[in-house]
């Protein structure tokens, strides 16, 4: 389990919903279920707005899958709005079954449901054995399991504990086309005290950057000067106009980190703007690669002591 937060614990979160998604799952991983209990939330964006107007401690969403990449609302609700900051995050492997009402099959399912990830991660499954029913996106996996018992829908590929939540049966098991996917979940919070490094942490950013040539690699050269390997990296359209990016990061280390706070620094000039998402352990609990002795805190700390040695007046 990923080190606790060092501020005050949560007790109640909002999670991508309905009961039954992976999400519900991944926050089950980490712990018996808090006293202030859970809450699901009908979209990504719901469950960062209840954690923003103090609804919720935090809320629980997924960020990004090894196949499919990040989750866009999620990546997006951070870079907007009120900042919000990641506490930990969770590893989850996902399969998928499908699940139809009692007594149904594959011949029955004329109508397809799930979220875009889980449809987009069986869709040589779907096409080899499904190759004529309407595949409709749904709010969730989970979502898309309680459609199909409301009859809205004739199958779902969602887990098998969602099928079993909504009273499915499943018709067909192991749907993903690559065994073994994972998702990555966060806890997000309001602003407070951040979780104390550990040696295995890791920061997230957006950078926001002007339009211009060669903006990119100023942006990679701040970390590459401080030898701060990114694990992320992504651009993503501010909406003003096309071709105007904004860059999501995740890097290695914690901004207690002389090397990395001084690239937030130098960061914070370079950028339109910085937003600042947390630093926190890795689920995965991987430290960083050793750190070169130029790049250790103690070189900084030797190097700031001579410049201000320079400007009292001592020889260089």
């Amino acid at each position: 389990m990923p080190a606790q937060p060092t501020g005050p614990t949560p007790t109640r979160f909002a999670f991508l919903g309905p009961e039954g998604t992976f999400t519900e799952a991944a926050l089950r991983s980490l712990g018996p279920p808090s006293e202030g209990g859970s809450v699901p939330a009908a979209s990504v964006p719901a469950a960062l707005a209840m954690a923003r107007s103090g609804e919720v401690d935090a809320a629980f969403v997924p960020l990004e899958n090894s196949v499919e990449g990040s989750v866009s609302p999620t990546i997006d609700g951070l870079a907007g709005g009120e900042p919000l900051v990641i506490t930990r995050e969770a590893f989850l492997e996902v399969d998928f079954v499908l699940g139809v009402r009692p007594g149904a099959g594959l011949a029955d399912v004329a109508r397809l449901g799930s979220h875009p990830h889980a449809l987009a991660q069986t869709r040589g499954w779907v096409a080899q054995h499904l190759p004529d029913a309407e595949v409709l996106p749904a709010a969730s996996t989970a979502d898309a399991a309680r459609l199909v018992a409301e009859g809205a829908l004739d199958g779902a590929v969602c887990p098998e504990f969602a099928a079993q939540r909504y009273g499915l049966e499943v018709a067909a098991a192991r749907l993903a086309d690559t065994p073994g996917a994972v998702t990555r979940f966060v806890q997000v919070e309001r602003p407070g005290r951040l979780p104390a490094p550990t040696g295995a942490d890791k920061t997230t950013l957006t950078c926001f950057v002007a339009d211009r040539t060669g903006a990119l690699l100023d942006l990679l050269t701040e970390f590459a000067s401080r030898g701060i390997s990114l694990t992320r990296l992504e651009s993503r359209p501010t909406r003003e106009r096309l071709g105007v990016y904004s860059f999501s990061v995740d890097c290695e280390g914690h901004v207690a980190d002389r090397r990395v706070g001084d690239a937030l620094v130098a960061l914070h000039r370079l950028c339109d703007e910085v937003r600042f998402h947390g630093s926190y352990p890795r689920a995965d609990g991987r430290a960083a690669a050793a750190v070169p002795e130029r790049f250790a805190d103690t070189a900084f700390g030797t190097a700031e002591g001579w410049l201000a040695r320079l400007r009292q007046g001592a020889a260089g």
